[in-house]
């Protein structure tokens, strides 16, 4: 019996002492766990704060570059609208020149290989797009109008016996014909000014309405420039008024014929050449 107490109370502490080592194992093992969890939750949020330095990275890149995208955009638009001053004296920007060099395609070749400078390139461009929008056929109809086109100017001039009485700056009926087919050749092509000059002859007025001939020349042009707004619907930031007076002379003023033909209203058309590229569409 004493035997059997003492087996007894030997396997209860032999069996304590094998739990106590497991109990001491898995508690090793949970510190192990618990040590690799908080490593693992650390790199875990390292991680996350390296990933969203890189996000705010990429986010501050893609911005630098949709800023230095629309800032090319802008540069390119700048430079295709920059003006620039040819050594001959042409001024031009990049956009017409480009127009330009779309329109010397179809320019005669012969006509092309004497374009020395831009200038000459610009002026055949513009001379071969107002000969094929602007007809000035219906304006030659007698000896008392004289169309005439210098490279890219088409000059027109009108007797002032076909527009006005004798010492008078008011428009006579007869002008209503040759002014509103004045006013179609002007309207037939946006991108164009006109200048109408007014000339006299040398014998000198002075009246109650007219100081000179400087007045006199003035007030013709601007009756001209007036009509061709307010009956013809020329568009008067086209329009330019000017007199010369007497001072450019046809021919001499010691007859009468020749004082006829220095009294006369001049029909300048100049193109507004950026204006006039701009407008320009491609034609076959």
């Amino acid at each position: 019996m004493r035997f059997f107490s003492v087996a007894l109370v030997s396997l209860l502490v032999l069996s304590s002492c094998v739990s106590k080592k497991k109990y001491l194992a898995l508690e090793q093992e949970k510190g192990e766990l618990t040590s690799e969890l908080t490593k693992t939750r650390v790199e875990k949020e390292d991680l996350e704060h390296k990933f969203a330095v890189i996000e705010a990275r990429v986010d501050q890149y893609n911005s630098k570059i949709n800023s230095l995208t629309d800032n090319v955009e802008g540069l390119k638009l700048e430079n295709d609208t920059k003006i620039g001053v040819s050594a001959d004296g042409a001024v031009a920007s990049n956009i017409t020149k480009q127009k330009m060099r779309e329109t010397l395609t179809k320019v005669n070749p012969e006509a092309l290989n004497n374009a020395k400078t831009l200038k000459d390139s610009m002026n055949l461009a513009v001379d071969y797009h107002l000969n094929r929008t602007i007809d000035t056929s219906t304006l030659n109809e007698d000896e008392d109008i004289s169309v005439d086109i210098n490279e890219t100017v088409v000059m027109i001039s009108i007797s002032d016996k076909m527009l006005f009485n004798s010492g008078s700056y008011r428009l006579s009926s007869k002008a209503n014909n040759i002014l509103q087919k004045l006013a179609d050749v002007i309207n037939s092509e946006p991108s164009i000014d006109v200048m109408v000059e007014g000339h006299t002859d040398s014998r000198s007025i002075n009246t109650e309405r007219v100081a000179d001939n400087w007045d006199l020349s003035v007030l013709r042009a601007t009756s001209v420039v007036r009509k061709l707004q307010d009956s013809y619907g020329v568009a008067p930031e086209k329009l330019i008024a000017s007199g010369r007076s007497s001072y450019q002379p046809l021919t001499d003023n010691d007859t009468r014929d020749g004082r006829s033909k220095n009294r006369r209203t001049r029909i300048i058309i100049l193109p507004n050449i950026n204006k006039f590229f701009a407008l320009m569409v491609s034609t076959d």
